[in-house]
């Protein structure tokens, strides 16, 4: 499963902590990636685990972020995905 959040920038420190600390979310993927982005002060953060990883996710988060949903969650989920494939594009020539 998936999860995007918006976070402000001050609250950020503060959702990150809580997520990393928590032993259930923690052993999810969390990534941090600056709003701007899209033009927004602040971060998105993508939680990528199991549906038990990311409801506890979305359970800590509720006070700090919120859910993107709808139109902009589509355009970070294509920005996430083209910094995915740009990646594996690097280590595939290092390794092919």
């Amino acid at each position: 499963m998936e999860l995007i959040l918006y976070v402000e920038k001050d609250k950020s420190d503060r959702l990150n902590k809580i997520l990393y600390q928590d032993e259930v979310v923690s052993r999810a993927n969390i990534i941090f990636r600056e709003a701007s982005i899209l033009g927004k002060d602040g971060y998105y953060v993508r939680i990528l685990g199991s549906e038990e990883q990311v409801e506890r996710a979305r359970e800590l988060s509720k006070e700090l972020a919120k859910v993107v949903e709808g139109e902009e969650e589509e355009k970070v989920r294509e920005h996430l995905k083209s910094e995915d494939d740009r990646m594996l594009s690097g280590f595939s020539g290092v390794f092919g």
